[in-house]
C-alpha cells in the first residue's frame, strides 16, 4: 500500500490533482488495461486498494498532513516503513525562498516525519547527480559535509541562509515592493548565493544543502536509514509501462524540439563533452531496487549510501550525437505547424565555445539591436514597441544560455561504482531476477535506437501531441 502526499488545501483537491495529474495520464493506460480495460469500476478498486491519497505539504510541521481527529497521521507512522522523498522544485533559478523551503529545509520535515515511524526500514532520498556543480573528472559517489563548499569560500551556514531569506523578504514587503520585483529578486539571491559558493544554480545549491542537512541529522540519529539516490538528466521510458513517456522537457529536449519546429538555427555547446542521460524507468528501478536492499539488509553497507544513476561512465554519449539524432529524425519525420504544414529543417550552426557565442549573438543581434535603438530614438520612439519586444528576447536567451552552459560544457563523469554492487547483490540475491524486471544498467541502450524510435517520437507524441 501507499500513502501518496500530494500538495493541495485539502483531501478534495488532493484527489483532483491525483486523477487528473496522476492516473489521468496516458502513462496509467497499460495498468488500465491490465485491470478492467474498458470497465474503469475495476481499475478505480484496485488503485483504492493501493493508494490511500494524502493532501499535505513538506514545507509544514507534519508535512502539513490534515488531522482533524488525530488517526491518519497516527495511522501512517504505525504503518508505514519505507519513506521516498521526491518533493522538489527543479527549476534552476527558482525563488530562493521557494527552493530552500522544498530542496532542502523540506528534506529535514521529511526526515523528522520518518523519525515518527515505528517500523521505518529505509528513508530514500532523491537528489540529482548535479549537486556536484561543475566539477571535472571522475565524480565520486560520496557525501557532502555540512558547509561544505565546492570553490572553497568559508561560511556556509543553512540557518543563515534561511535567515538571510527571511530578512531579505522583510526588507521587501516593508518597502512596499510588487510582488513581481519581489519574485525576480528573490530568484537573484539564489544564483548569487549558489555561485557565491561554487554552485551554478539555485536548484543544485539547494539540493546539495538538502544532503548536507539530511546527512547531518542521520549522524545525529542513526535511527533513520537513509539512502540518496542521485540521478542526472532522466529521459523518457525505455520500457516499462510502455517506450517513450515521458512528462514536460528537458535542456536537451528543449534543443531538439526548437530544431524541429524551425526555431533554433544554431547549437552551442561543445561537440565532445559527454552527456549523462538516463531513462526513467531506469532510475525508478534503482530506487526500487535500492529500498528492497537496504530495508531487508540483503546489501547492507552504510558508508556507501550514494548511488549516482546515470550513464556517462558505463555507456557515454556525446553531445555531437544528441545533436546528430534530433536533426536526423526531423529531416525524415518533419514538425507539423499549426496550419497542418510540415516544418523543413536546414543547417545548423554548432558553436563550440562561448566566446563564439558571443560573436554570434553580436553580429546576428546585439548590433542590430543597437541599430534599432538610435533608429528608434531618431524616430520619436516609433519602433518602441518593436525594441523592447526583440530587446526582451535576447535578455531571455542570455538567461537560458547563462543557466545551461555550464551543462553544454560538462566536463564530468559519474562513477557509479556504488549502483554497480547494488546492481550484482541484486542479481546474485534474486531482487532482479531472470526476466530482469528491475534494470537499470544503462550498458544495455542503443542511444542510436533510443534517441530515434523511442525517445524524440516520445516527446513529440506526449508533450506536444503532435505528429
Amino acid at each position: 500500500k501507499l500513502y501518496l502526499l500530494l500538495r493541495a488545501s485539502d483531501t478534495n483537491s488532493a484527489m483532483l490533482r491525483f486523477n487528473t495529474e496522476i492516473i489521468g495520464k496516458d502513462l496509467f493506460r497499460v495498468l488500465k488495461e491490465k485491470y478492467g480495460g474498458d470497465n474503469n469500476y475495476y481499475f478505480n478498486s484496485f488503485i483504492s486498494e493501493k493508494i490511500r491519497v494524502v493532501a499535505g505539504d513538506i514545507t509544514r510541521h507534519h508535512l502539513g498532513i490534515i488531522n482533524d481527529d488525530n488517526n491518519l497521521l497516527q495511522e501512517m507512522w504505525h504503518q508505514i516503513d519505507v519513506v521516498v522523498n521526491l518533493a522538489a522544485t527543479t527549476n534552476f533559478d527558482e525563488r530562493y525562498d521557494v527552493s530552500l523551503a522544498l530542496n532542502t529545509l523540506g528534506a529535514k520535515r521529511v526526515f523528522d516525519f520518518c523519525k515518527k515511524c515505528n517500523r521505518l526500514k529505509v528513508f530514500l532520498h532523491v537528489s540529482t547527480a548535479y549537486v556536484s556543480g561543475e566539477k571535472e573528472g571522475l565524480i565520486l559517489e560520496r557525501p557532502y559535509k555540512m558547509g561544505e563548499t565546492l570553490n572553497g569560500t568559508r561560511g556556509l551556514d543553512i540557518d543563515e541562509e534561511n535567515q538571510l531569506v527571511d530578512a531579505t523578504l522583510t526588507h521587501l514587503n516593508q518597502n512596499n515592493y510588487s510582488q513581481e520585483h519581489i519574485k525576480s529578486s528573490m530568484k537573484d539571491l539564489g544564483i548569487q548565493r549558489a555561485r557565491k559558493y561554487g554552485w551554478p544554480n539555485t536548484y543544485v545549491f539547494t539540493k546539495a544543502m538538502g544532503e548536507m542537512l539530511l546527512g547531518q541529522l542521520v549522524k545525529e540519529d542513526q535511527t533513520v536509514p537513509l539512502v540518496i539516490i542521485r540521478p542526472t538528466i532522466v529521459t523518457s521510458t525505455y520500457r516499462e509501462p510502455f517506450p517513450g513517456w515521458v512528462e514536460g522537457l528537458r535542456t536537451i529536449d528543449s534543443l531538439a524540439v526548437g530544431y524541429g519546429k524551425g526555431k533554433i538555427t544554431c547549437f552551442l555547446g561543445d561537440p565532445k563533452s559527454i552527456v549523462d542521460v538516463i531513462p526513467a524507468d531506469m532510475v525508478v528501478n534503482a530506487m526500487i531496487v535500492a529500498m528492497v536492499a537496504h530495508a531487508d539488509q540483503r546489501y547492507n553497507n552504510k558508508d556507501n549510501i550514494i548511488y549516482h544513476v546515470g550513464s556517462s561512465v558505463s555507456n557515454p554519449i556525446e553531445f555531437k550525437c544528441l545533436q546528430d539524432y534530433g536533426i536526423r529524425y526531423f529531416a525524415k519525420k518533419p514538425w507539423i505547424d499549426k496550419n497542418g504544414n510540415p516544418v523543413i529543417v536546414g543547417h545548423v550552426t554548432v558553436l563550440t565555445s562561448m566566446a563564439t557565442f558571443q560573436r554570434y549573438m553580436t553580429l546576428r543581434y546585439f548590433l542590430p539591436l543597437k541599430g534599432l535603438e538610435i533608429a528608434n530614438t531618431v524616430c520619436c520612439k516609433y519602433f518602441q514597441a518593436v525594441y523592447l519586444e526583440l530587446s526582451r528576447k535576447i535578455k531571455f536567451v542570455m538567461r537560458l544560455v547563462e543557466l545551461y552552459a555550464p551543462y553544454l560544457f560538462f566536463k564530468g563523469f559519474y562513477d557509479d561504482t556504488n549502483a554497480e554492487k547494488l546492481r550484482t547483490a541484486a542479481n546474485e540475491s534474486g531482487i532482479e531476477n531472470e526476466t530482469n524486471i528491475f534494470y537499470f544498467d544503462a550498458k544495455i541502450i542503443n542511444w542510436d535506437d533510443y534517441f530515434t524510435n523511442t525517445h524524440i517520437p516520445g516527446i513529440v507524441k506526449h508533450v506536444f501531441k503532435n505528429n
